[in-house]
């Protein structure tokens, strides 16, 4: 291999030269390699360093983001006509000067901007990736993180980007100091950092958890964790030091953390017997008696005291809930599960005797103590907020992917909860086995009966009781018509928001076959479509027939910067600024090697110009071939009359202003490579009698390296060949080049449009479009039992059994693999009165109501990543709307609580009164 001069890349700075042993490609290549042995070793204590995304995105676009081998034979390739195009771009010293949030003021406490998001804003490699790049390229400052291990039952690890913040008073001079730990480390880590840094005897050293600057409980110096002490992000502990030592009050027993006396309680966290010292008096299991020890010496603190009188103008059910560092997430779901009257009744009596410590789906029964615990708290402090602190412990250590400071969806924390919750109060022990047969023609409600009683055998819990329902699901196979009908529950529905906006697109057509010119096409497409949409409608409006099909493609400065082959790709994804072709491609049984060719000027610095050509060839095997397939692409743009020969007949000027593709074909060839092989002969050009009637290059997968090529010039095989074409005079002379010139945008800017009144659609539209019938994705294949292959079969979905509680999560989040999207949609929907009998094939009255009132909100505001979630929840008592925003409460009136971050809504059954009418819900919240 030929290393190029290293003028090109090498850079100098005052601490030394910058070693650079190898091509992008190479550096690539040790990146990759250094990245697959790190993630094969993951272990606590491995240390990862941040890069700047900035900087980091720029090396990668240096080195080339796409894989894939030289599509010709031999073993290398020089770059015989320049270097490659990235080397200009050659990132410079590594800067982590834009995530770092006090500068280099403090190199030895360099601390990260807090709003940083993973890949968006910083990237994480190994430590010896870190070596090389730090090797080849120096800058800084470093940033190293370590690997820590989270969760109990699903065991993750994760690096530490944010160490746990502290803020640590003296409580004799109240001088504070910010101090930083892993979360992962011990008190007795702690009290060795504190002490050293305060120069203090640790046996005359005392430390309290001091959040909300509150005495809560005292931090000995111990084995367990911060995270397992509840410690959050920037809260405050206090030390005091003493002259004479502590009593053996507080350091006596064996327990970490020593909680001040707190006010006894008239019933546990389950509703059974209450505390005394600490223990139960019960007769509960020894995994109780632990969790119930956990919870009261953690919990007690947070804003809670279980016996504090609740005045006649304190109302139950309106404290909020602090926020813990990006936790409003958590705080809306809590909020809106708290205030189900349901729920609110069951923890609030005793639900002992349903924890389920043996279910290994379960939790052991933790989180429902712990969720119990945090509803009792919130039903009983009047307007006294609580910190859910041991809540979001208890989170952190079952659901790792909610752990961290990091901002999360509210739906996705709800559906762990509810089936987290059910697993832990199952009162199924052991799990009977039970043949499920297909349906064969039976009734549907014997088949609904008979998955419903399964389904029930196995699960059965106060979560089942209210929240699950079942609906129908008919898979049809599109070849032999096979049916196939379950029953499955569900705990929740997903809706989506089916726009009627839509969008004008401008889109090129390119005929691979070089049948015609380029025409450029505007249609008219749903705003939240597919390219599957747009496709659709380009095949309708250049009459696409049935043995052709449409690739799309985005060109970027002269070339394809990615293919939109996924149907389910968003339009959102494109934007209106952006150039999107579509390439006409005819449809074959056998494997087409696809053609792309790109355009440069062969003088003036090799510049790329023009559009891309995307041709299909059956099996090239040479140069000649590929040289044939260019031909036939350009042929609709050579000129009528060429200046370098008088052999055409000068009478076509008389017909069509653009001779036929087929006339233009017939042109005899001999005249035409006549012309252009006598001016490739001359001495100038230095070209011998092999060569093609145009400059062509093959080139690697990233468009850079090149390596000409004449007719016998062997091709290996490959999906996808890249080729580039240099322009000459004699080019321009042959063919107009202004066809492939100056791509419209998808939209052109320029013209104020006015502003489109916000869209709105009813809920009921939106359980039109979920229940529709629509074909299986070409990822999700049904297998067909008839067939005995998988199937894109129709899927239809009916709604059979309804639950008490009825949860509508709107789908306003879309993700795709270029693109993060929400939907401000307006969704209108009933707060009372929600009849969606309708919708319910079940002719089983014994069911009871299809009508629901609302009663809880889970509202989303802004943007990804930036957002903010609050709740709207109903005191059933009073019959009033509150809004819960973290540890804020207000009234609000009914009239206010429709918005357009509406995220998810919950509606309870109606019951129905003796004469048939509708009548409000008997469940009422029972105080203690």
């Amino acid at each position: 291999m030929t290393i190029p001069d290293s003028s090109g890349y090498c850079y100098m700075m005052e601490n030394g030269s910058i070693e650079l042993p190898c091509k992008p490609e190479e550096e690539k290549r040790i990146v990759q390699e250094l990245t697959a042995k790190a993630e094969a070793n993951l272990r606590e204590g491995n240390l990862y360093y941040v890069i700047s995304s900035r900087w980091f995105m720029t090396w990668q676009r240096y080195t080339g983001k796409i894989e894939g081998d030289y599509p010709f034979d031999g073993h290398s390739i020089e770059s015989q006509f320049t270097m490659p195009s990235g080397i200009e771009d050659r990132p410079g010293p590594i800067d982590n000067n834009d995530i770092v949030a006090n500068g280099m003021d403090n190199e030895d406490d360099l601390q990260l901007l807090r709003t940083l998001e993973e890949e968006k804003d910083y990237a994480l490699v190994p430590q010896e990736v870190w070596d090389k790049l730090f090797k080849w390229y120096k800058g800084g400052p470093a940033l190293p993180r370590k690997m820590i291990s989270v969760g109990d039952q699903q065991k993750q690890f994760i690096v530490e980007v944010f160490p746990l913040s502290l803020r640590l008073i003296d409580s004799g001079d109240q001088s504070e100091v910010i101090i930083r730990l892993s979360k992962k480390a011990s008190l007795h880590d702690l009290y060795e950092k504190i002490c050293q840094l305060k120069g203090l005897d640790p046996e005359k050293a005392r430390i309290w958890d001091y959040f909300n600057k509150q005495k809560h409980t005292i931090l000995l110096s111990s084995s367990q964790t911060l995270e397992e002490s509840n410690l959050q992000m920037d809260q405050d502990i206090l030390v005091e030091v003493s002259t004479d030592g502590f009593g053996k009050d507080y350091t006596g027993n064996g327990l970490q953390l020593v909680p001040i006396e707190p006010t006894r309680s008239t019933f546990s966290i389950a509703g059974g017997p209450n505390m005394s010292n600490g223990y139960s008096t019960s007769n509960s299991s020894n995994l109780y008696q632990e969790s119930t020890l956990t919870s009261t010496y953690a919990d007690m603190e947070d804003g809670y005291d279980g016996m504090k009188p609740v005045t006649g103008g304190d109302r139950r059910g309106l404290a909020g809930l602090q926020n813990l560092g990006n936790t409003c997430f958590m705080n809306s779901a809590l909020q809106c599960l708290v205030h189900t009257p349901h729920l609110a009744h069951y923890f609030l009596q005793d639900y002992s005797d349903e924890i389920n410590t043996q279910n290994s789906l379960g939790m052991h029964g933790e989180l429902a103590l712990s969720f119990g615990e945090l509803l009792r708290k919130l039903w009983s402090s009047g307007r006294t907020s609580v910190a859910p602190r041991a809540f979001k412990g208890k989170l952190a250590r079952f659901a790792p992917q909610f752990s961290g400071y990091n901002q999360h969806d509210s739906q996705e924390l709800l559906a762990f909860l509810l089936d987290g919750l059910h697993e832990d109060l199952n009162r199924v022990k052991q799990k009977p086995y039970m043949e499920i047969n297909d349906s064969d023609g039976q009734p549907d409600e014997e088949v609904a009966d008979g998955f419903w009683r399964y389904h029930k055998a196995r699960n059965d819990s106060i979560i089942i009781d209210i929240c699950q329902g079942q609906y129908k699901s008919t898979l049809v196979c599109p070849v032999c018509d096979k049916i196939s009908i379950t029953f499955d529950p569900f705990m929740y529905l997903s809706l989506p928001l089916p726009s009627t906006a839509t969008r004008s697109m401008t889109v090129t057509v390119f005929y691979g076959d070089g049948s015609s010119l380029p025409m450029p096409f505007t249609v008219t497409v749903l705003k939240q479509g597919c390219c599957k949409d747009l496709n659709q409608a380009l095949a309708n409006v250049c009459c696409l027939s049935n043995d052709e099909y449409l690739l799309l493609a985005e060109v970027y400065e002269h070339r394809i910067y990615q293919y939109l082959e996924n149907p389910s790709e968003p339009l959102a994804t494109i934007k209106d600024d952006e150039c999107i072709v579509a390439y006409r491609l005819p449809k074959r049984d056998t494997v087409l090697t696809r053609i792309e060719i790109c355009h440069r000027y062969l003088d003036n610095e090799r510049k790329l110009f023009l559009t891309p050509l995307v041709t299909v060839m059956e099996d090239p095997q040479s140069g000649a071939d590929i040289d044939l397939a260019v031909s036939k692409i350009l042929a609709p743009l050579r000129r009528k009359v060429f200046s370098t020969s008088k052999t055409i007949d000068s009478s076509t000027e008389t017909d069509s202003p653009m001779t036929s593709t087929e006339d233009q074909m017939n042109i005899d060839s001999t005249q035409l490579g006549t012309t252009v092989q006598s001016e490739e002969e001359t001495e100038a050009a230095g070209m011998s009698s092999r060569d093609l009637s145009f400059r062509l290059c093959i080139t690697d997968d990233k468009g850079y390296a090149c390596r000409p090529i004449d007719k016998d010039s062997p091709i290996r095989p490959g999906r996808l060949l890249k080729f580039m074409m240099e322009w000459t005079e004699q080019e321009h002379e042959l063919y107009d080049s202004s066809y492939l010139k100056d791509l419209p945008e998808v939209k052109r800017s320029g013209f104020l449009s006015k502003k489109t009144k916000q869209e709105s659609i009813s809920l009921f539209s939106c359980l039109d479009a979920f229940l529709k019938e629509e074909p299986l994705g070409p990822d999700d294949m049904w297998y067909c039992p008839r067939c005995k292959e998988h199937r894109q079969a129709s899927k239809k979905l009916d709604l059979w059994r309804l639950p008490d509680v009825l949860v509508f999560h709107l789908k306003r989040f879309s993700y795709s693999r270029w693109l993060k999207n929400k939907l401000d949609t307006y969704v209108d929907f009933p707060v009372e009165n929600l009849d969606i009998s309708k919708y319910v094939k079940s002719k089983d009255a014994s069911e009871g109501s299809h009508v629901y009132e609302l009663y809880a909100i889970s509202n989303h505001y802004g943007g990804l990543g930036g957002g903010h979630y609050s709740a709207y929840c109903k005191l059933i008592d009073d019959n009033k709307w509150y809004h819960f925003d973290d540890s804020h409460v207000s009234p609000v009136s009914e009239s206010e609580i429709k918005t357009s971050a509406a995220y998810v809504l919950f509606y309870r059954r109606v019951k129905r009164n003796i004469n048939g009418t509708a009548g409000e819900q008997s469940e009422q919240v029972v105080h203690h």
